[in-house]
């Protein structure tokens, strides 16, 4: 059973604070931010040969960040589950936005996959299906954010380093990069084949 009603979570940030990070439930843009910026960096300094999938796309925001950053990579796709996300998501980008249940919907081939923030909702069962499907649609990798700890919590994830490299093991990971220390209770990790 998922942690939580993910479509009711996300809209109901839409309502009460609009097209902003608030309304994807960051704390901040600047935290946000940050996470993309963790993310770039285990990407490849030449993004234009590379296609990327975004798994949980929210409003498109990865994208318009990398756009201001002079990253553009080959392709973009978007996907996220949310109904308001997708429409949100393709008035912004101009990029092929689809909609799916990343834990268990087949997924488009793309050189890498990243998340930035989807699972930090998901009970560890979806986490890992999550995860796999991503893995396994990426062509090089994987580059994702989580909350990192061992807290319980009702609404948010927190793995721990043993639990992501548990998770990367059952996925024959070849190599595994994760980085820590930019924001509390916060790590981005790159699964790479």
């Amino acid at each position: 059973m998922p942690r939580i009603d993910n479509e009711k979570f996300y809209t109901s940030a839409i309502d009460r604070y609009g097209v902003s990070a608030k309304g994807v439930n960051w704390n901040s843009k600047l935290s946000q931010e940050i996470r993309f910026d963790m993310i770039l960096s285990m990407l490849p300094k030449k993004l234009e040969d590379f296609s990327i999938s975004d798994a949980g796309c929210g409003f498109g925001d990865f994208y318009l960040y990398a756009q201001k950053k002079k990253k553009y990579p080959k392709n973009y796709i978007g996907i996220d589950s949310v109904t308001d996300m997708y429409s949100i998501a393709s008035d912004r980008t101009g990029c092929e936005i689809i909609i799916a249940d990343i834990c268990k919907d087949k997924l488009p081939l793309a050189s890498y996959y990243i998340c930035s923030g989807a699972m930090n909702v998901l009970n560890s069962f979806e986490t890992h299906l999550f995860m796999r499907n991503c893995y396994e649609s990426s062509e090089i990798g994987f580059i994702f954010n989580i909350l990192h700890g061992q807290k319980d919590s009702e609404t948010y994830n927190y793995l721990t380093i043993s639990q992501i490299q548990k998770l990367a093991s059952n996925l024959k990971v070849k190599d595994i990069i994760i980085k820590d220390g930019y924001l509390k209770d916060d790590i981005t990790v790159g699964l790479f084949k």
